[in-house]
């Protein structure tokens, strides 16, 4: 099979996790622990290569990917320390809100040095995505940098690549976007990654079963707490309202009857600096069951937050590159549905993977 060429848009924690997750599979004889498809349409882990990644931090802009993947702000657990020289080095891309101003006045391990290279024209940044080859862009912006995703997404209508948007700014949950992108002939799957075994897969899960089996849902929230950037930067509350949306569409989705706005909270809490790229979630259920007997479940999840991502995005970039070899545009419903938070169309999670199997077999 041909290579599947990617750019990365974001050097941070997801894309480390990523970059390190290809060379410490790249062993032939590597468990494929972490994986649900070794092989996805005929391509394997070792057919993915990285050919741009776009930052705006100084300590990465300039340095090859396998360096820049270690660079502060970055924090998440190592994989394999071990990657080669890609030959590509990270060019700068444009700040616009990408950077929230209130992460400023925190110490620069922990937040984002931005860069003094001028910032590059928009028919530049263009010209780099077709001269490094990338089929695709993998969108990994900050939370709450909707000027810098709408900028990136018109980029790739321009050059023609594919687009996985894997934060909550809506593009191919948005009609408005998805006619663009079926117009220029270009497939994207969006919106707001799924996390491997995440807060909201979990939340989805328990309280679909709650509803199964006669409980009457009264009251849910989930709260959630990290150290990484992206929690940083989610302490600005002006930049989390696609955020919220996502969440709670994700979890409300998969309920016949939908609580109150007032009687379900999801979304991020706080930044616990020492917690790094770990991410706890606290979650709490409550309802009544026979005779109107209450009942509640508490739960608290601990996962690496990046590794987590990377699970699911390799398998989105896969199923992307069998859309481009496809000629399929516009949202790509089937894995968008299952991989992300926020998709056009949300189904139940075992009927999402269903319709995954079916788009992968052709």
């Amino acid at each position: 099979m041909s290579k599947i060429k990617v750019g990365i848009i974001g050097l941070g924690n997801c894309a480390s996790s990523l970059i390190q997750g290809l060379q410490y599979y790249s062993s032939a004889d590597r468990e494929p622990i972490g994986l649900m498809h070794k092989v996805l349409g005929g391509y394997s882990i070792s057919d993915v290569d990285i050919v741009l990644a776009i930052d705006v931090d100084a300590r990465k802009v300039g340095k090859d990917i396998s360096e820049a993947i270690f660079a502060d702000p970055n924090c998440t657990k190592d994989i394999c320390r071990d990657i080669p020289s890609y030959g590509v080095k990270v060019i700068r891309g444009v700040t616009l809100d990408g950077v929230s101003p209130h992460t400023q006045k925190y110490p620069e391990k922990i937040r984002v040095i931005i860069s003094d290279e001028p910032e590059p024209t928009k028919e530049q940044l263009i010209a780099a995505i077709k001269a490094s080859g990338a089929e695709m862009l993998v969108n990994y912006l900050p939370v709450g940098s909707k000027e810098a995703v709408h900028f990136y997404a018109n980029c790739c209508l321009e050059a023609g690549v594919g687009f996985i948007n894997c934060m909550p700014v809506f593009i191919a949950s948005d009609p408005e976007w998805i006619a663009k992108f079926k117009a220029k002939g270009i497939p994207c799957i969006g919106d707001d990654i799924k996390s491997q075994f995440g807060a909201t897969i979990v939340h989805r899960e328990l309280i679909r079963l709650c509803e199964e089996r006669g409980i009457k849902l009264m009251h849910t929230y989930q709260l959630n707490t990290g150290g990484n950037t992206d929690f940083l930067n989610m302490l600005n509350r002006d930049r989390l309202a696609d955020k919220r949306i996502s969440k709670t569409m994700a979890v409300q989705s998969n309920l016949t009857h939908q609580l109150p706005p007032e009687d379900i909270h999801v979304g991020p809490s706080d930044f616990v600096e020492w917690q790094k790229d770990n991410k706890l979630c606290f979650l709490r259920i409550e309802g009544q069951q026979w005779g109107d007997i209450p009942m509640n479940l508490e739960l608290r999840l601990s996962v690496e937050d990046s590794p987590n991502s990377a699970g699911i995005v390799i398998d989105a970039i896969r199923c992307m590159k069998l859309a481009l070899d496809r000629g399929l545009s516009g949202d790509i419903v089937e894995p968008s549905t299952y991989f992300m938070k926020h998709p056009r169309v949300q189904v139940e999670d075992f009927r999402g993977r269903e319709l995954l199997e079916k788009f992968i077999q052709g």
